[in-house]
C-alpha cells in the first residue's frame, strides 16, 4: 500500500530547535462559509462484523460530525489530537524528534463543541483520511465544507492508523499496514472501508440515527471524499451503495479492476498532486478513467505533494518543516482544495453552478485540468 509521508526526510527538515515548545500549536485556516461550526464525536460498533485486521471483537469506528451552527453559542472542541496519538503519528514518520508532539497535538481548529445547529436540512459528505494517518488530517476541509452548509463525517477505521484514540483509554495501531503489503493490498482496505461507510450511513440516516441532531441530514443528498486509500474507497463505496450520489477522490491510486457494475453515471473527480501523476502512485488513474461514464473531471495542482489536501501543508510552514517537493504555501494548497472540492459538492448535492469545475482561470494557474 502507499504508505503517505508527513515531510520531508529528517535529513532535509528543519532542526528541532525551530519549534518553540513554549508556544501555542499552529492554527488551521478559519472556514471560508457563512456559518459557524459545529462538532461532535461518536463510537460506532458494527456488531454484525468481526474486524478484519485485529480478527477479534466488533468493528468500530470513530467519527467526528461537523455541521452548521448557531454563532456564539458552544465552547472551544477538544485538542486536534492527543500527544500519545501525536507522538506515535510522527514517530511513524519519523519525525518524533523533529516536531515535538504536545505542539502538534495542540494545533487549533474553529469548530465548536455543544453549538445549537442551524435549523435545516444539509448535505452529508463523508470524508476518510489516508493510510496510517488518522482523520484529524481533513479537519481543515471538514470545517471548511461544514461552514458552507453540510454535515461533514471525517471517519477514522479501525486498526488502519498509526494511532487513534478509542474510547476506554485505547489508542489503536495500524494493524492493517502488516497484512495488507503486496498485490491486492489496496484492494482489501478499499473493500473494508466501503463496509464502514455502508454502516456508517445506516446508523446516520437510518430509522433510529445514533446522533441526536440527525435531523439536520438530507439522507437524499449523500456524498463522499478521501484522501490517498480514503479516495479511493468512495469508488467501491459508491459501486456498492446507491445512497452515494458523488465521489471525490483526493491523491489516492484507484483499486482495480473497475467496478463489474460501475456507478451508474454518477459524478466523480480525481484531484491530485502533480508530481503523483502520471507514472506515480496514482498511474490507473488513467487507465480507469475512460470508466467513468458520468460528469467527470482529472484535475492536479502544482507545487504540492501526496498531503496536498489535508491539512499537513499549512501544518508544516508553521512548523519550521520544509517540503522541497512541495512549495506551494500550504494556505494556498488548502484553499485550493476547499474550492474544488466545494465546488464539485455545490453542483453535484444542491444543484448550484460552478464554473470554477469548466476549466483553467487566471486566478488559479496552479491548477491543470486533463482529460487524456
Amino acid at each position: 500500500l502507499p504508505a503517505p509521508l508527513l515531510a520531508a526526510s529528517t535529513a532535509s527538515a528543519a532542526p528541532a530547535a525551530a519549534v518553540d515548545t513554549r508556544t501555542a500549536g499552529p492554527e488551521l485556516p478559519a472556514p471560508t462559509g457563512r456559518y459557524a461550526v459545529g462538532q461532535e464525536d461518536l463510537h460506532l460498533v458494527d456488531r454484525s462484523r468481526t474486524d478484519p485486521w485485529a480478527h477479534t471483537g466488533p468493528r468500530e469506528l470513530m467519527v467526528t460530525l461537523r455541521y452548521p451552527v448557531q454563532r456564539g453559542t458552544g465552547r472551544a472542541p477538544a485538542p486536534y489530537m492527543s500527544t500519545e496519538e501525536a507522538r506515535l503519528i510522527l514517530a511513524d514518520k519519523g519525525l518524533d524528534k523533529i516536531i515535538d508532539p504536545a505542539v502538534f497535538a495542540a494545533t487549533r481548529a474553529h469548530a465548536r463543541v455543544a453549538a445549537r445547529p442551524v435549523e435545516g436540512r444539509y448535505p452529508l459528505i463523508v470524508l476518510s483520511p489516508g493510510f496510517t494517518v488518522p482523520r484529524a488530517t481533513l479537519t481543515s476541509l471538514a470545517e471548511d465544507l461544514a461552514s458552507r452548509g453540510y454535515v461533514v463525517a471525517a471517519v477514522d477505521h479501525a486498526y488502519e492508523s498509526a494511532a487513534t484514540a478509542f474510547p476506554g483509554g485505547r489508542v489503536l495501531t495500524c494493524l492493517a499496514c502488516g497484512q495488507t503489503r503486496g498485490e491486492g493490498g489496496i484492494e482489501a482496505v478499499t473493500a473494508v472501508r466501503a463496509k464502514d461507510v455502508s454502516f456508517l450511513l445506516d446508523r446516520l440516516t437510518g430509522r433510529h440515527p445514533v446522533w441526536r441532531h440527525a435531523g439536520i441530514i438530507d439522507a437524499d443528498r449523500v456524498a463522499m471524499a478521501g484522501h490517498s486509500i480514503g479516495g479511493a474507497s468512495a469508488l467501491p463505496a459508491m459501486a456498492a451503495d446507491r445512497r452515494i450520489r458523488a465521489g471525490i477522490d483526493m491523491d489516492g491510486g484507484l483499486p482495480e479492476p473497475y467496478p463489474a457494475g460501475g456507478i451508474g453515471g454518477r459524478p466523480f473527480m480525481l484531484l491530485g498532486s502533480a508530481v503523483s501523476v502520471p507514472g506515480g502512485q496514482n498511474a490507473n488513474w488513467q487507465t480507469m478513467w475512460a470508466r467513468f461514464d458520468g460528469w467527470k473531471r482529472w484535475i492536479t495542482v502544482d507545487g504540492t505533494d501526496h498531503f496536498g489536501p489535508t491539512d499537513y501543508p499549512a501544518l508544516r510552514d508553521q512548523l519550521g518543516v520544509p517540503h522541497p517537493d512541495a512549495p506551494l504555501p500550504g494556505p494556498r494548497a488548502l484553499e485550493l482544495t476547499r474550492t474544488y472540492v466545494a465546488a464539485f459538492f455545490d453542483r453535484h448535492l444542491k444543484g448550484q453552478p460552478r464554473p470554477v469545475l469548466d476549466g483553467p482561470a487566471a486566478d488559479a494557474p496552479e491548477v491543470r485540468f486533463h482529460n487524456p
